[in-house]
């Protein structure tokens, strides 16, 4: 194996499969990164943990094909730390070793025979019937604005799973941990319905994968139990969660009796302030709504106080609530408006957050108990 390719190709290629290396991996091989040239003109990079695979083409100057598995973590720090030159990778004839030079930087790098490599990772089929095409900025958009309420992804549970529902010219996505819930609704041409439940470190590898592939759209093959997210040039390959989903639609009220416009920059800040004064154990502040003024309070015992008025549009009755304070900060700085309408009920009743806009995004968080 011979080939000459660009640093920064290279870079952005190995930042693009990495996501999905084993942290901890009983085979060896699942730390490394898959490498085989196709053709004369590219090379295919593959990272799996067999929950997750990434598969992306980096456009190269082949001279002899092969193919071996390569160190993540080193292979990721060598070619970080070389010159915006070209690089070349020639296999050694033991065929374990590669010589990797740029310039006069030369490593050689122990690897592991590419046939120790799950043989079901490099070859995948899909089958255009179960397939729809989405913009990628619909999707990463829907995916930061729904996606940061799951649980997390080392929670099993349908809960540390984002929900995509697919009908008419629509797409729904949501999430929820038991604690909060965010939904989004986006319009796209679309004439398949159904409901996938994608775990959520896949969706959200893929969304943070978006920012390194020039493309405009994706397309996302559902299977019987697996998810195929496939651009020109990356396929991101995931289990489905199975189950059946709390159905959070019924949970959102469709009416408030009070409500607050906010400006969410200045609550932001507000927040961000008061929280310097809450204990990582507690974890909550206290809201106070009177008449067109919010009071932000947090009290520490070993720390001290911290306090905080804001001026807000609310005229009905005085209420104190208390909110994990993390919880809200996350729905504010998804919200994509000036203002953010605040819709609330009881001390212990969930409390609504939207955009002051015509967007279709809604934050539900259950308050904290005060005691």
């Amino acid at each position: 194996m011979k080939f000459v390719i660009k640093k920064e190709d290279l870079y952005n290629g190995i930042k693009i499969v990495e996501r999905a290396t084993s942290i901890k991996a009983l085979q060896p091989v699942l730390l490394n990164i898959y490498i085989e040239t196709v053709g004369t003109n590219a090379v295919k990079l593959i990272a799996t943990d067999l929950d997750m695979t990434i598969i992306t083409t980096v456009d190269a100057q082949v001279e002899e094909e092969g193919k071996i598995t390569l160190p993540s973590k080193t292979l990721n720090e060598i070619v970080s730390k070389l010159n915006d030159n070209l690089v070349t990778f020639e296999m050694a004839k033991d065929e374990t070793v590669v010589h990797v030079t740029c310039k006069k930087s030369k490593f050689d790098i122990i690897g592991i025979s590419a046939d120790e490599f799950p043989k079901e990772c490099s070859n995948i089929e899909t089958n255009e019937e179960n397939c729809f095409e989405i913009p990628v900025k619909t999707l990463t958009k829907a995916v930061r604005q729904a996606g940061f309420a799951a649980a997390t992804f080392e929670n099993s549970t349908l809960l540390s799973g984002i929900v995509f529902a697919l009908s008419e010219n629509q797409l729904e996505v949501a999430s929820t941990d038991g604690n909060r819930l965010a939904r989004v609704r986006e319009k796209i041409t679309n004439s398949k319905e159904g409901l996938l439940i994608i775990p959520a470190r896949t969706i959200n590898e893929f969304a943070k994968i978006c920012s390194f592939i020039d493309e405009d759209t994706v397309k996302i093959y559902a299977e019987t139990n697996r998810i195929i997210l496939k651009t020109l040039k990356t396929t991101t390959i995931s289990r489905l969660l199975e189950g059946q989903f709390p159905q959070y639609n019924r949970l959102i009220p469709t009416d408030c009796p009070k409500v607050a416009i906010v400006n969410v920059n200045q609550l932001i800040s507000a927040i961000d302030r008061v929280s310097v004064m809450i204990d990582d154990k507690k974890c909550f502040a206290k809201f106070e709504f009177t008449n067109n003024n919010l009071r932000i309070s947090a009290d520490t015992p070993d720390s001290g106080k911290s306090e905080e008025n804001i001026d807000i549009d609310y005229t009905s009755e005085d209420l104190t609530i208390a909110f994990n304070h993390k919880y809200i900060l996350e729905a504010l700085k998804n919200i994509d408006s000036d203002e953010v309408k605040i819709g609330l009920n009881t001390t212990l009743s969930a409390t609504v957050l939207k955009p002051n806009s015509e967007e279709d995004f809604v934050c539900l968080v259950m308050p904290v108990q005060i005691r």
